[in-house]
């Protein structure tokens, strides 16, 4: 491991202030000065002159400042072995995801693990929930983003998210209680949805507000659900993470009694997992810990 004073050094050095250091780090201000006060008083001297409008380094800075960079680059050489050996730099992913996380998701998670391992290869196969969960079950992919629970047996799952499901209606449309959709203001409309969500938890909160199947027309992906809806041939029913880069003239309304989808990985036995899906995987946690930290998406 680098030893933290160094990446203090360089950083410092790169920002031209401790604030700045301090802001690249995620550690205070004060912690950026005490670790170079510390090294200071490991070398013997001082390393920055300290101005108001920032630092520079001192000649025995100066000198010091190669044989530190080359710890640095000798300790990022030592990474990447460490990555060959685990096989994190070579190789394939195969991740297979519903419409919406491979919108909202994959893209900023993708890029993220590129930076740290730009050799792996990573495909990505849009899919419906059931056939994420087959695939992942017969090895011709090695993680998917679906529906949870899975009806696979054999498949190993984590649950991400819960994913609150909404209402969509047209501009014009009336609310009896001005908040949220009740069974009298959903009498005498038809719904759109997808084909594939009528099995899942759509279907319980349709089940839960007496909307029979006749009721129900099917639609292809969710901007048609949303583009039919504007057009007033119905209501639709769509979760947060579908509504996230919505760009209809509709109305997103939650449903009186809340109903929610739990959006999860699945992968097979975690043994049999390379390294770099394993990485993977825990950029994709990282992601939504960070950008859910209620693990809950609303609108």
């Amino acid at each position: 491991m680098l030893p933290f004073p160094y990446l203090v050094f360089t950083t410092v050095l790169e920002q031209g202030t401790f604030y700045k250091a301090a802001s690249v780090l995620n550690v205070t201000p004060s912690a950026i000065s005490h670790s170079i006060n510390q090294l200071e008083q490991e070398l013997g001297f001082s390393v920055f002159n300290r101005s108001r409008t920032g630092v520079s380094l001192t000649p025995n800075g100066e000198k010091i400042l190669p044989l530190v960079q080359q710890i640095i680059n000798t300790q990022a050489r030592i990474t990447q072995l460490s990555q060959q050996i685990q096989g994190l730099d070579i190789g394939i992913i195969r991740i297979g995801a519903f419409s919406s996380a491979c919108i909202n998701w994959l893209p900023p998670v993708i890029q993220a693990f590129k930076k740290i391992y730009p050799q792996v290869e990573i495909t990505v196969k849009q899919a419906g929930f059931s056939e994420i969960t087959r695939d992942v079950k017969n090895g011709n992919l090695d993680l998917g983003i679906t529906m949870l629970p899975t009806k696979e047996p054999g498949v190993i799952s984590q649950k991400l998210i819960e994913d609150e499901i909404y209402c969509i209606a047209p501009s014009d449309f009336k609310i009896q209680n001005g908040q949220s959709v009740s069974q009298q203001d959903l009498e005498n409309y038809n719904f759109i949805l997808q084909k594939g969500d009528y099995d899942w938890d759509t279907k319980a909160a349709l089940d839960h507000y007496h909307i029979s199947p006749t009721a129900i027309q099917f639609s292809i992906d969710d901007q048609s659900i949303i583009a039919m809806v504007e057009a007033g041939l119905g209501l639709g029913i769509l979760p947060a993470l579908a509504l996230q880069k919505n760009t209809g003239k509709v109305q997103i309304i939650p449903f009186e009694d809340a109903f929610y989808r739990k959006i999860g990985l699945v992968t097979t036995n975690s043994a049999s997992l390379t390294p770099s899906t394993k990485a993977m995987i825990k950029e994709l946690q990282t992601f939504i810990a960070e950008k859910y930290p209620s693990r809950l998406l609303t609108i």
